[in-house]
């Protein structure tokens, strides 16, 4: 190993340490970035005026038509945090279920995934979900390691349900490596990667997640009754065909929201950048409907601006860190090792995947996407057999996990934030790990089974 890939090595290990000390991540990301590129240009491994390209990689950044969709679906889910659409649902699909043993656990999952379809924000559903359903499930005798585990499990689903932000990030980032990727290759009409394909890739395993999740809610249930016991009857609720039509009041404007935008990028009439923007009016009207009186658009727009600001501030620490971990020759490095790992091209997937497993326990989804795979991913495309939408919804259901698992999960922190006296931090990790083992088994079922994730895309894009 030569000096410049050691100081490569030390740089991974420094962002890491810093970030685990509790620093700012893109200040981290940065900060780091600078003082490996002063040593070695003191060193002699690197010339520091590769800085210069910095400008212009932030421009291209600012630029970039697809981040656009970005804000957007954050202003359209955020909007519709503010609408109260999700405390309409639960309360209409808690007395659909509620009679049923496990039926609040089942109302949870449901609406979790149409908020993560119409929201695709974690941190809105979490909070959203654990003020409006723990108190209930408890209230009602569920124990407070399912309830908790359900709730925080059930908002991590915006993480993989299109429009997710998630997506979107990973959609760019991919697209770029699998161009470099075919560059590299000899190849100059490159083919592309999409956040459409992304969208249509995750829809197929984002719904078997919900399965499996419902499945294991069944299996609790009959197991263990008295862990998520049946409501009692409530002689005073909508039955039959008053409960019907109360269902159909409030799901008729959440699916037309989501119809509208994902089919409008489903079917090729819209961008993701475009539909965002559909989805954005279309939340405001829905919000407007809700409560025409409260001015909502202040509070919407100063959120939207902070998530907006904190990603793409992440996106410009990521940006010069890749810079100069590429300067000090860690990018070959990566790529020789991941050549040379047992096994070929699965044991190299199976080794990224293991890495962004485990650095979900230190960094958030947003720095992996913007720091590792902008790294790896270029290696690993290619490598012969692998489907670039594939390995993006295989990152996906990764990162959706780094969200949930425990000790450093944003959606625990979520939930812990907004808990009842009744649900301890304990608890909250406790009722997590069940449903991060599914979701590991549903990366096994993708690993042996990858048309889940590409059947869908390359029917309606290739």
């Amino acid at each position: 190993m030569s000096l410049a890939e050691l100081l490569a090595v030390l740089m991974v290990v420094a962002m890491i340490a810093a970030l685990m000390a509790g620093y700012p991540v893109a200040l981290t990301l940065a900060g780091v970035a600078f003082a490996f590129a002063f040593l070695g240009h003191a060193l002699g491994v690197m010339d520091f005026g590769i800085l210069g390209a910095l400008p212009q990689r932030i421009f291209g950044v600012m630029t970039n038509e697809v981040l656009l969709a970005v804000p957007l679906f954050i202003f359209m889910g955020v909007t519709l945090e503010r609408s109260r659409v999700a405390e309409d649902l639960l309360e209409t699909m808690g007395r659909l279920f509620g009679s049923l043993r496990g039926g609040l656990g089942f109302s949870a999952v449901l609406v979790g995934a149409l908020l993560a379809a119409a929201k695709g924000v974690v941190g809105a559903t979490a909070v959203t979900m654990g003020l409006i359903m723990l108190p209930t499930m408890l209230r009602f005798g569920y124990d407070p390691r399912l309830a908790a585990g359900t709730v925080a499990a059930t908002a991590t689903l915006a993480q993989i349900f299109p429009p997710a932000t998630v997506l979107v990030l990973l959609g760019d980032q991919l697209g770029n490596a699998y161009q470099a990727a075919q560059l590299a290759k000899g190849v100059f009409a490159p083919r592309s990667l999409t956040v459409s394909d992304l969208f249509a890739g995750a829809l197929v395993p984002a719904f078997m997640l919900v399965f499996l999740y419902l499945a294991f809610l069944i299996a609790v249930a009959m197991a263990r009754p008295k862990a998520s016991p049946a409501l009692p009857a409530d002689p005073e609720a909508p039955r039959g065909l008053a409960l019907a039509r109360r269902l159909a009041a409030v799901l008729v404007a959440p699916l037309a929201l989501i119809l509208a935008v994902l089919g409008s990028i489903l079917g090729g009439v819209a961008t993701p950048t475009e539909a965002g923007s559909i989805g954005a009016v279309g939340a405001v009207l829905l919000a407007l409907r809700k409560a025409p009186r409260e001015p909502l658009l202040r509070p919407v727009s100063e959120k939207t601006t902070q998530v907006v600001s904190m990603i793409f501030l992440i996106l410009i620490g990521a940006t010069m860190f890749s810079l100069v971990f590429r300067a000090l020759g860690g990018d070959a490095m990566i790529e020789r090792a991941l050549a040379d790992l047992p096994g070929g091209t699965n044991g190299a997937v199976l080794a990224v995947m293991l890495a962004m497993f485990l650095l979900g326990f230190v960094m958030d989804a947003f720095e992996i996407i913007f720091v590792v795979v902008p790294i790896v991913a270029p290696v690993l495309l290619q490598m012969p057999g692998i489907d670039p939408v594939w390995l993006g919804i295989m990152m996906a259901i990764n990162l959706q996990t780094s969200y949930m698992h425990p000790p450093l999960g944003p959606t625990l922190f979520y939930l812990r934030g907004v808990a009842p006296a009744g649900i301890t931090t304990r608890h909250i990790y406790a009722g997590i790990v069940p449903f991060v083992l599914i979701q590991l088994a549903a990366l096994v079922v993708l690993w042996f089974v990858p048309e889940l994730a590409t059947a869908l895309p390359h029917a309606l894009y290739r």
